[in-house]
């Protein structure tokens, strides 16, 4: 039996289950099938999971457009330290200031084997702790421990996988009601579709979800997404002119449903040399910006980023400055 349903506008967790089985009967095969169908995924990405290529995660879907529109690109100034001990553990303080308020924290990390555990601690005296395991009994099996201290909020676990035709994160908060994030990706490496949702238990609906779509060539990366239930739709696409110069161009076109409004975005990036590289962009409201970054030394980068609203030339320049330090 091929059970098809159609997503509803408003989905509880009983709709859910009928989007993804339409017919009643489905409900007592899909609990017969559903641990074999389990244990049979995991045997394949035993055997299936090692240096294969595949659709890659839900949030890399339009990477490359956002990271060549948006990353990099900050008005702040900004100043990170790396240092490395002798025995193995990395130290990172940073430090931010934005609108005459400074913040800061410090970073350890320590590695061995294919466990990694990150100390993080702010100037708000907030400290997060996460441990990362690779290679979890399956290649390609990520699993994330993290908690706050001392918020509140529970701690979250996390769980990765990456496999040739498929993807999956799934996040759960440990506490009785938990919300549960969910994201997946079916596909190969030329086109995947991918979904996001967010289920509060406590409730038993999806509070949210979005839907995306990816098409990749060997120059072109085109996306698609709806975002927020359907509010928003955004389309992106990114293409390499030159792998020489590491010469690239980029838009994202995002239409804002209940107030009717778009937003265009323009941008593109060249290589001076092989250290020095400069971006652009400009949307249509009329703000434009420009960086260029530099690497002086191996894996320290200095950013210099200036923003101007076109529409407003006398009051409206920003200059931004980021300094990256690894010795």
């Amino acid at each position: 039996m091929i059970c098809v349903g159609l997503l509803p506008r408003r989905l509880t967790l009983h709709n859910f289950f009928l989007f993804i089985f339409d017919f009643g009967p489905c409900y007592k095969y899909f609990g017969l099938f559903l641990p074999s169908l389990f244990s049979l995924y995991l045997y394949r990405a035993r055997d299936l999971g090692r240096g294969i290529m595949g659709p890659g995660l839900y949030s890399d879907i339009g990477k490359m457009a956002r990271d060549l529109l948006f990353r990099d690109f900050q008005t702040d100034q900004k100043f990170i330290v790396t240092a490395h001990t002798a025995n193995g553990v990395a130290i990172i303080a940073s430090g931010t200031k934005k609108n005459n308020f400074l913040s800061g924290e410090i970073q350890s990390q320590l590695k061995n084997k294919n466990v990694t555990v990150d100390v993080i601690a702010n100037s708000e005296s907030n400290v997060l702790t996460t441990f990362t395991i690779d290679n979890l009994g399956i290649p390609k099996l990520k699993t994330i421990l993290s908690c706050v201290l001392p918020d509140k909020r529970p701690c979250k676990v996390e769980v990765q996988h990456l496999h040739e035709i498929a993807s999956f994160t799934t996040s759960i908060e440990l506490t009785a009601n938990p919300v549960i994030d969910f994201s997946g990706v079916i596909g190969t490496t030329k086109i995947a579709v991918g979904a996001h949702l967010f289920l509060d238990t406590t409730i038993g609906e999806l509070t949210k979800y979005n839907l995306a779509l990816s098409i990749t060539n060997a120059e072109l990366i085109a996306s698609l997404h709806l975002y927020n239930q359907g509010d928003f739709l955004s389309a992106s696409y990114y293409q390499l002119v030159s792998p020489l110069t590491n010469t690239a161009v980029g838009a994202e076109l995002t239409h804002n449903f209940p107030n009717n409004e778009n937003t265009l975005t323009f941008g593109a990036q060249h290589s001076l040399d092989p250290l020095t590289t400069i971006k652009a962009r400009v949307n249509n409201f009329g703000k434009a910006s420009a960086l260029i970054q530099h690497q002086w030394r191996p894996k320290s980068l200095i950013t210099l980023t200036a923003e101007v609203d076109t529409k407003a030339i006398e009051n409206s320049s920003k200059v931004g400055l980021s300094l990256l330090l690894n010795p």
